[in-house]
């Protein structure tokens, strides 16, 4: 079956194609047994409600259907229509606009903020009489706003069309009047049959007659539920037989499938969901901020509004307030003189709110994610040529101030290579080799370990990493439990669902496989000479060596009758096998908890080995399983066959009863043995956890894993060490396995909670008592998942919390999915700190989304952590760069961008503030309306963004060689309400400068004609002091100025007198005063105007200046204090120089990180080994295999369109 959509991915060969794929080998023998895929229970029956049927090769019948939920029985009903109505067709969609909703619907987005919305309701006012400005003034700037919003919504939006009509316009072959036609993608519909191949038509019989009765369309990727009837016959459908967009076809030339989901209704799309809408921490204070510019506005306004009507009661003859006025200006009317002003100066007093203040911060955010971010070649992954991707510029200053990162452990902190390191078989360890977390255990303890020569038969591969001449080149034959040895390797090379690839020779075949963990148990089986080389739907051949004393090589086939599949409930995976001489068998493998329930009576000594040897392993770091069989008689197997067909055949609860049908014949197993398999630390983990440790951050570990293997790794990770406290709540004790030998559930359940409180208060007492000494060591928390479940209960929640808080390091395993959410939620909602999870599979997904900021990693376990993420990189070790420099870089940047615009808005607004009182209070504006408009958008707006994008305070190198700095964004430092305070202080200074020091100073003044100036004159010459002043002020605040600095801060005053000199010069209608008509000449005329314009900025930027002086000398921060460390060292290449310059890589690393600039996705969708269902083996891609782009990752795209300069190193 295929489920098409959008544009032509590789398929994947199902592990059981159905009767329409080509090649679908079948077994020639004659069944003995009755097969569990394939059973004549004639024509389908009317479709249940939740499924749907669809007719293969039939439009006519396929109808579109509509389903709807009928309140009255709560079931889901389905409405068929017409055929005028049409089919529905295969074209997606991830475009938000349309050519007629664009302008509507884009402009309900932008006013869905309350800024917008109030300076709508401002353009409003000020079209009416009692406005003292002109309707320009708010409505320009707020056009200018809007209509850069729209350009950069719809620049992404056109983006997302292009990329949509891509995918639509591929071409795809369809069967149409017993012929194959090419037609587009998007008029697939469901029910077409369709050919993925890359050979030429050929003209085939109409054998496709049938229907499929199928599930409704549902974004589960790892579930499906249906049947096939073809010619009388119906075929169970699983997700083996279903290929999704984003697979690659394998070991077949070519495949025939039927279409059953189109467009919107595939798995994929119905998965493009947004990723939950998260705002960052500054963003909510700058929320607050703005509420306090309004309660200063209606502050403002209400001072004005009483001092006017206080004024009009005076009753000065002289102006004439006596008849015939407006309400406005009665003094009859004192409270409607009140009210009315109150709106007068809220028009007036409107540029106290920074109208293009979101509009900046979002283009600095995007600018920061798509030149800095997804371009820095220190998070340049050249191994899988992997470069960092942000998904969202929400989030960009959030990166600043982590304090607590929650972390996978498989694949994040890990490689998620395997590779088989160990075994035990019988009882009997076998392998020699030491792991990293054997050597670090060693090097803690002050033990030097000799390194171990290599035997001779030592086989060195990817995935295999053994070395014991006991098990290689048929020794084994000579153990005492050969014949265990025999039933281990056949259990490896039988009990999975890889799929070979390439030449079937043991030195060039590849394994595709659901996990790492799977290839490299294959592999094992090889190297020991159990060579699988080749499967087909029924079954798996076996090159065999060694195994009699002869040593020839047999080629076994080995018939698959049922495959019992993994899941995170199971925690196992079943194959049910026949032997060439007939010989029924069950093999099982699993993780020990579950593998042990099922063991059958005996064998005591056996089993009681191997679990300490299972502790061996997982005190060394290796990630262990069981491995167990069963041999099965014919009447059992047959009776239990018939009970799993009618299971998987259901269309209902299919899963639930197949569970249950699989514990009926796992059971009583005898153990063979156990794995060990190694998965090493990424490069530079320790280091970097370390470096974020020195930065103030809590790294937590979340994992599935024992937690023996769990503290081990946090050992070599540098979490935990030996100078730290270590607090562990186990569910591993005596006491609780007594009580669970009783098998009591609740009072099971009952005495771990109670446990569990002894312990959380027996470590908080301690922890007070080190806490309060001087000399006390560091903590640590290690804790299970089944102690965590019973820990996040609300009376234990609190208790937990603080315990946590407490220690520097905290390590959860065997913990599940929604667990590690919960953990995350509890310390972001509880604590109130700003959290950060990493992950890298389809588990961590909860826990990404529930955190401030999620951070996927691209590697070997698909990409739905990247999909759900904010961020994605390719290596832990690059969180270092994201967060300590890029992050910190944006928050300092942005709390600058927001003070700045808080101090130069406030500035401005309260020269005309001290303006209304000497004009009685009746709303006579200070500046002329044009000066208002284009005050925000044009004379200060370029600067700030300047700020925003290349203000730098030290390098990225000193920003990792002290970390320390990182802890100022912790703490909130640079975005303070005393901070702000500040800044207000100096607004205020400043703006009494502007008005009182301009309008003193001319009172004596005259121009060349002896005339006094008026007061278009002084507002004229105020404003001037303004724009040079808040400019210049902006110099001061920068820590490093660039020529983009020098350039806006210089074009933004040229840009005044320019427009000044024009407007001034002209003549228009709109001067109904002849308000500044030649004003600019007159003054410049005068000594007056170069001497204020000189004086009054130094007088205004004293006090700052003054101010940076003493808290530089006497208070500094932590950054000026490196900054002085380092002030006469020859500044390095600095994070601009990488846009301005490019870098310097060789031809090869140029090639590599090109291609990762084109838009589309590494192919890695292979899975967590046992960690997620098997058939997952068959969405596996080799590494470094590219598929087309993906719609619904739009960002990267935009964001990865413009190319680096890259230069070439001499």
């Amino acid at each position: 079956m295929l489920e098409e959509e959008g544009k032509e991915r590789e398929g994947i060969r199902p592990s059981r194609p159905t009767r329409l794929g080509r090649g679908s080998d079948s077994n020639p023998r004659h069944e003995r047994i009755p097969s569990s895929r394939t059973v004549r229970l004639g024509r389908v029956q009317p479709q249940a409600p939740g499924h749907r049927t669809i007719y293969c090769n039939d439009r006519d019948a396929n109808l579109p259907v509509r389903f709807k939920r009928d309140s009255a029985i709560g079931m889901i009903v389905e409405k068929k229509l017409n055929s005028s109505s049409g089919p529905l067709g295969n074209s997606i969609s991830t475009t938000k606009y349309n050519f007629f909703t664009f302008l509507p619907k884009g402009l309900f987005e932008q006013f869905r903020r309350v800024a917008n919305l109030y300076f709508l309701t401002i353009s409003i006012l000020s079209t009416t009489p009692i406005s003292p400005v002109s309707p320009i003034t708010n409505v320009l700037p707020l056009s200018l706003v809007l209509l850069v919003s729209l350009i950069k919504e719809a620049f992404e939006d056109w983006k997302r069309f292009q990329n949509d009509m891509a995918i639509n316009n591929n071409p795809v072959e369809v069967l149409q009047d017993q012929r194959w036609e090419s037609i587009p993608w998007k008029k697939l519909q469901v029910g077409d049959i369709v050919r993925v191949s890359m050979r030429l038509r050929f003209i085939i019989q109409d054998v496709f007659n049938g229907e499929v009765q199928c599930e409704q369309p549902n974004n589960s990727l790892y579930t499906f539920t249906g049947n096939l009837i073809i010619q009388k016959q119906t075929v169970p459908l699983t997700p083996n037989q279903i290929l999704l967009r984003g697979c690659s076809l394998r070991n077949t030339e070519y495949i025939v499938g039927a279409v059953i989901f189109t467009g919107q209704e595939t798995k994929v799309m119905m998965n493009t969901m947004n990723v939950p809408s998260k705002r960052s921490t500054l963003e909510r204070k700058l929320d607050k901020l703005i509420l306090t510019l309004f309660a200063t506005l209606f502050a403002m306004c209400l001072i004005g509004a009483i001092g006017s009507g206080v004024f009009i009661d005076r009753k000065y003859y002289y102006l004439g307030l006596q008849e015939d006025v407006e309400n406005q200006f009665d003094p009859n009317k004192p409270f409607v003189v009140t009210i009315l002003t109150m709106f007068t100066l809220i028009t007036l007093y409107s540029t106290i709110i920074p109208i293009s203040l979101y509009v900046s911060i979002e283009m600095i955010k995007f600018i920061q994610c798509a030149q800095f971010i997804n371009k820095d070649l220190h998070m340049y992954h050249i191994e899988t040529n992997t470069p960092a991707l942000a998904r969202t510029s929400n989030l960009n200053e959030e990166l600043g101030q982590v304090e607590y990162i929650f972390s996978d452990k498989t694949g994040t902190l890990t490689r998620n290579l395997m590779e088989f390191f160990k075994c035990s078989i019988g009882g009997e360890v076998y392998g020699t080799g030491v792991t990293e977390i054997e050597r670090g255990i060693a090097e803690r303890d002050g033990i030097k370990l000799m390194e171990s020569k290599k035997s001779a038969n030592t086989v060195q591969e990817r995935g295999f990493n053994f070395d014991d001449a006991r098990l290689m080149r048929g020794a084994w034959r000579n153990e005492p439990n050969s014949d265990i040895c025999k039933e281990f390797f056949r259990c490896l090379a039988i009990c999975h669902t890889v799929l070979p690839e390439g030449v079937e020779s043991p030195e060039k075949i590849t394994y595709q496989a659901a996990s790492p963990d799977e290839a490299a148990l294959v592999t094992a089986a090889k190297n020991f000479g159990f060579f699988f080389y080749r499967r087909t739907p029924t079954m798996i051949f076996v090159r065999e060596s060694h195994v009699d004393k002869m040593g020839k090589i047999e080629d076994v086939s080995y018939e698959i009758l049922n495959v019992l599949e993994f899941n995170s409930t199971r925690k196992r995976q079943s194959v049910v096998c026949r032997y060439p001489d007939g010989r029924l068998v069950l093999y099982c493998k699993g993780a020990d908890t579950v593998i042990y329930e099922r063991l059958a009576v005996g064998n005591d000594d056996i089993k009681k080995v191997s679990r300490e040897h299972l502790e061996q392993f997982g005190a060394s770091g290796l990630r262990t399983l069981c491995l167990a069989y069963r041999d099965l008689s014919p009447d059992i197997y047959e009776s239990w066959n018939e009970k799993f067909i009618q299971a998987k055949s259901s269309l209902r609860d299919r899963e639930k009863k197949l569970d249950e049908v699989a514990e009926l014949i796992e059971q009583d197993l005898i153990l063979i043995g156990c794995t060990a398999i190694e998965d090493k630390l990424q490069e530079g983990v320790p280091t970097c956890i370390e470096t974020l440790a020195r930065a103030g951050i809590k790294i937590w570990v979340l994992t599935g894993d024992k937690m023996e293997t769990a503290i081990n790794i946090a050992y070599a990770c540098n979490l935990i060490n030996n100078e730290m406290k270590q607090f562990i709540i186990s569910s591993e004790t005596d006491a609780i396995r007594e009580v669970e030998s009783r098998g009591d559930q609740v009072e099971i359940a009952r005495f771990i909670k109670e446990e569990v409180k002894k312990e959380l208060k027996r470590c908080l007492e301690e922890a007070q008592t080190y806490l309060h000494t001087v000399s006390g060591p560091k903590l640590a928390l290690v804790i299970d998942g089944k102690c965590l479940m019973y820990a996040l209960d609300p009376s234990l929640r609190v208790m937990l919390l603080n315990l946590s808080l407490n220690c520097c390091s905290v390590v959860c395993c065997r913990v599940s999915p929604l667990q590690k959410a919960q953990v995350t939620s509890l310390v972001k909602k509880g604590a109130r700190k700003i959290t950060l999870s990493i992950g890298d599979g389809a588990n961590d997904v909860s826990m990404i989304q529930a955190a401030h900021v999620g951070i996927g990693i691209s590697g070997q376990e698909g990409m739905q952590a990247v999909m759900a993420s904010d961020f994605a990189i390719a290596q832990f070790r690059f969180l270092t760069d994201l967060l300590l420099v890029h992050g910190r870089w944006s928050y300092l940047r942005l709390c600058k961008v927001i003070t700045y615009f808080f101090y130069k808005n406030l500035t401005f607004t309260l020269t005309q503030f001290w303006f209304t009182f000497q004009t009685g209070f009746s709303g006579q504006r200070f500046y002329d309306d044009w000066f208002q408009s284009l005050y925000n958008v044009i004379f200060t707006a370029l600067p700030v963004i300047m700020v925003g994008l290349f203000d730098k305070d030290v390098s990225a190198s000193l920003s990792k060689k002290y970390p320390e700095i990182y802890r100022e964004g912790i703490r909130n430092v640079f975005f303070k309400w005393r901070v702000v305070a500040v800044w207000a202080f100096f607004s205020v200074y400043q703006s009494l400068i502007f008005y009182y020091f301009v309008t003193t100073s001319s009172s004596g003044a005259h121009n060349s004609s002896g005339k006094v100036f008026g007061l278009w004159d002084v507002s004229t010459m105020a404003f001037t002091c303004v724009v040079v002043t808040v400019n210049l002020r902006l110099l001061l605040m920068c820590n490093s100025i660039t020529r983009w600095h020098y350039i806006s801060v210089g074009g933004s005053i040229l840009a005044w007198f320019c427009f000044i000199f024009i407007y001034s010069g002209i003549m228009t209608t709109y001067d109904r005063q002849e308000n500044v008509y030649f004003v600019i000449y007159v003054l410049m005329s005068t000594f007056y105007f170069y001497v204020t314009i000189i004086l009054v900025p130094v007088v205004a930027l004293l006090c700052d200046f003054i101010y940076q002086g003493v808290q530089r000398w006497f208070f500094p921060y932590d950054y000026q204090i490196v900054q002085e460390i380092h002030r006469h060292e020859p500044e390095g290449r600095t994070r601009t120089e990488l846009l301005e310059i490019g870098n310097e890589l060789t031809p090869h690393e140029a090639r590599s990180y090109a291609i990762a600039q084109l838009p589309r996705e590494l192919s890695k969708h292979t899975g967590f080994a046992f960690d997620s269902p098997g058939y997952e083996s068959f969405f596996a891609s080799q590494l470094g295999v590219y598929a087309p782009q993906k719609a619904w990752d739009v960002a990267r795209r935009a964001s990865m369109k413009s190319r680096p300069k890259i230069g070439q190193k001499k």
